[in-house]
């Protein structure tokens, strides 16, 4: 009698995994397994609105938040969209516990917030908010790469209400989020200028204002501004990470009040943002003022400043702006006890709003014009060290614009609002002022070598523009300046220190793979003829093919190759593969690689042999990246009452990795 056994790759000879594509196929196969399990009723059914993303602490993170209208425990879920079919979330999907406490009476109910961390980059999430049986609508948002250059926008004063039409207020906030977010898709986050809505407390407007979409799409950095700061439902609408709630924060100093307050930071890709509740800034007002900023800021800096290439600072009151507030006394202040720490600190750009109106500084250092030389509207601005960026943001929903006010005899350094001398009809700080009346927002491009800022129109003279539909003038000409277009664009270049700077990128490292192929000529492996053992049975032996694995994958994950064999056949002839048996071994070390275990022939009743399939090597998670040679020693054993004959089975083998 003669035996062969023949061995077949199950799909080409040379079979690549992907790692990531692995991963995701192995993580549905086990998340499905059992089935979809069914969601258990709610105790109390509550009316879930107010729905917003916001940053976390760094790009793995996002925040969302909530209003709930009963005080039941609820939580975020989330799962890859790729795994949302129909709306309906796999079993097992991630879940993240709710925190929150009861509104104030003005606001009605609840309000909830809960930090999705551990997210991958380059995924599309999908998220509800609520509790099995009571589940918001379904919402998406997708990371991109973790490290590297990307786009932000910084949205000034939407303040929802002030023009008294809160439905053309609202129609303008939208129409500005989907210019901007369909113009920049791949914006990454919102940054807000303040003041959200005209009154703090009136939910109403709160609605108006998180109406668009894109608030539960790309994440929100929310900023407090003068009319947010007068009640609590800012911070019940927004959560924000690393946030200071000091009473040396809340301009009345006491966070316990019917007030919003405190500063936060957190770190996005190459920039450090800090935000601050810029109402605070007299002590007489019983906050800590403008010191206890300076104070935060240069803790936050001298912590963290060395974690980002960039650091940006946002509050709401602009201290070098061209219109209504520019000359207020507060902002006065503001203007003298800010701008040396900045200076000091290192701080690359400032993002304000408030006065209703787009400007960008010169250069500013200490309080002074960093290059007196510095032309206006210059394309290319090179801040030497302590010099600083300060832009203001305009109405993003043209519900409120403030006129560009004239300079005066003041003077041209801190509180000043002199002439420029190389422009008269500007304050001397400003290289850039602009007032049209019309809707725009700034995009902020961060790139290794530079920031780039645009400010970019979203709107025309015509509606929805809240103010200008009332009767105010507009200068803004279709056929020249149209939707998309840029009012201002400044390149803003490192200051690199006394000698050469070097800069080199590192390209994120391919993921590498896994595989495995026959090692050699995959010929038939010949167990020669059986020979009769004791009378009863035949036995054979041989060698498989060894099997080369290699694994070069950056994530050091598991893998394991199995195999099992079919039944044995010559034409209509069979028996059975549990008859076969192996011992593997490890030829050549590498890849983690230990053998599977050693199993035995089921002949006489002692098991399934390799006719179920069986682990001839593997390696855990964590194991050195390399390659092995895997091999196994074959104990076949037949039944004499099998027929003679040339039988041939198919040793099947497959490799996993997660």
């Amino acid at each position: 009698m003669r035996s062969h056994l023949s061995r077949q790759a199950r799909g080409p000879v040379r079979q690549r995994v992907a790692t990531g594509a692995t991963a995701a196929l192995l993580g549905l196969t086990v998340a499905f397994t059992g089935g979809q399990a069914a969601p258990a009723a709610a105790a109390e059914t509550s009316a879930l609105s107010g729905i917003v993303l916001g940053v976390g602490a760094n790009e793995t993170q996002r925040t969302v938040s909530w209003y709930s209208s009963a005080d039941t425990a609820q939580k975020v879920q989330l799962a890859p969209t790729a795994q949302v079919s129909d709306g309906v979330f796999p079993a097992g999907s991630a879940t993240f516990d709710a925190l929150g406490s009861k509104n104030i009476a003005s606001s009605g109910g609840y309000n909830r917030n809960a930090t999705l961390t551990g997210l991958k980059e380059n995924t599309a999430y999908t998220y509800r908010v609520g509790t099995e049986g009571n589940w918001s609508p379904a919402y998406s948002f997708t990371t991109q790469d973790f490290e590297g250059e990307y786009d932000f926008l910084f949205l000034g004063d939407p303040q929802i209400g002030s023009s008294g039409d809160l439905a053309q207020d609202q129609a303008g906030w939208q129409d500005t989020l989907d210019v901007a977010t369909k113009a920049n898709p791949k914006a990454e986050i919102l940054v807000s200028g303040g003041d959200q809505v005209e009154s703090a407390n009136n939910e109403s407007q709160w609605n108006s204002f998180l109406a668009p979409d894109q608030l539960r799409q790309y994440p929100w950095a929310a900023t407090i501004g003068n009319h947010d700061v007068g009640g609590k439902a800012y911070e019940q609408h927004f959560s924000t990470p690393n946030t200071d709630n000091s009473g040396a924060l809340y301009a009345n100093g006491d966070p316990a009040s019917n007030t919003s307050g405190g500063n936060y930071w957190y770190i996005y890709k190459d920039v450090l943002f800090i935000d601050l509740n810029s109402n605070s800034y007299a002590t007489s007002q019983g906050g800590g003022g403008d010191e206890a900023h300076t104070k935060y800021v240069t803790d936050v800096i001298n912590q963290h400043g060395s974690e980002a290439k960039w650091k940006v600072l946002v509050y709401h009151h602009a201290i070098y702006s061209p219109a209504s507030h520019a000359k207020d006394k507060d902002n006065k202040a503001r203007r003298v006890d800010f701008p040396t720490t900045f200076s000091k600190l290192g701080v690359d750009m400032v993002l304000q709003g408030h006065d209703h109106s787009y400007s960008r500084s010169y250069l500013i250092k200490n309080g002074e014009k960093a290059d007196p030389a510095e032309q206006p509207g210059a394309a290319d601005v090179y801040p030497g060290p302590g010099g600083v960026l300060y832009v203001t943001a305009n109405s993003a929903s043209g519900s409120k614009y403030y006129d560009i006010t004239a300079p005066d005899s003041s003077g041209t350094s801190g509180a000043g609002n002199g002439a420029d001398p190389l422009n008269p009809d500007s304050y001397w700080y400003n290289s850039v002022q602009n007032q049209e009346h019309v809707r725009s927002y700034v995009k902020v491009q961060v790139r290794d070598e530079k920031l780039v800022v645009e400010n970019i129109r979203s709107g025309t003279c015509d509606a929805p523009n809240s103010q200008v539909s009332k009767g105010d003038w507009c200068k803004n000409t279709t056929a020249a300046q149209p939707v998309g277009s840029v009012v201002d664009k400044v390149t803003v270049h490192p200051y690199n220190g006394d000698g050469q700077s070097l800069q080199v990128n590192v390209p994120k490292p391919a993921p590498g793979e896994f595989g495995w192929t026959i090692d050699g000529y995959n010929g038939l492996v010949d167990l020669g003829t059986a020979k009769e053992e004791n009378g009863d049975h035949f036995t054979a032996s041989g060698k498989i093919n060894p099997i080369r694995v290699s694994d070069t994958r950056r994530s050091l994950s598991p893998w394991a190759v199995s195999a099992g064999v079919s039944e044995f056949k010559d034409a209509d002839k069979t028996f059975a593969g549990s008859y076969l048996g192996w011992s593997p071994y490890v030829l050549d070390q590498g890849a983690g690689a230990k053998a599977g275990a050693a199993v035995p022939s089921g002949y006489g009743g002692k098991g399934d042999g390799l006719s179920v399939s069986r682990g001839l090597g593997s390696a855990p998670q964590g194991h050195a990246r390399g390659t092995a040679r895997l091999g196994a020693d074959l104990d076949l054993k037949i039944p004499d009452s099998v027929q003679k004959g040339g039988y041939r089975a198919t040793l099947t083998i497959t490799a996993l990795s997660s």
